[in-house]
């Protein structure tokens, strides 16, 4: 993954740095789970059509998005989460993210006591119309959104 943000923004890593260009500092996921700053983060893999990515928790609080598929093996690792994120693009099937009906059944399945729908297109409708479809534990995101975690 590394090596494709290299090939991709080669200016980023070039020893002369013109002004705009942004910093990047490279860390390599070798532990599972890993801390930083006394924060204990678990890697979920997730599909993103073909290619995996990582979702991660965090305490209670679970993240995952440009995805499609998860394995049991993977689920797993997010039971238990108080908050869920998760992406629902729109309401047709979509081949690389879940779409609203299949991120509900996550949440069904997984049972967070919060989840909030990520990753949306204006496919998926109005905020307020959709809204009001939605189970009372799930809210779509929006700009700007803070959630506390206990």
């Amino acid at each position: 993954m590394q090596e494709a943000l290299v090939r991709e923004f080669p200016y980023v890593f070039h020893d002369f740095k013109y002004p705009g260009v942004p910093e990047i500092n490279l860390h390599t996921i070798e532990e599972n789970p890993f801390i930083i700053e006394g924060l204990k983060f678990i890697p979920i893999e997730v599909m993103h059509y073909k290619l995996p990515v990582m979702a991660y928790r965090i305490h209670d609080f679970t993240y995952i998005t440009d995805a499609n598929f998860i394995s049991d093996k993977e689920k797993d690792k997010i039971r238990g989460s108080e908050v869920m994120v998760i992406n629902a693009l729109r309401r047709e099937k979509h081949v690389s993210h879940f779409n609203l009906e299949e991120a509900l059944s996550l949440v069904d399945e997984l049972k967070p006591a919060k989840a909030y729908l990520t990753h949306i297109s204006h496919q998926l409708g109005k905020h307020t119309d959709v809204q009001k479809e939605l189970p009372e534990n799930v809210f779509l995101a929006y700009d700007g959104l803070e959630i506390e975690v206990s």
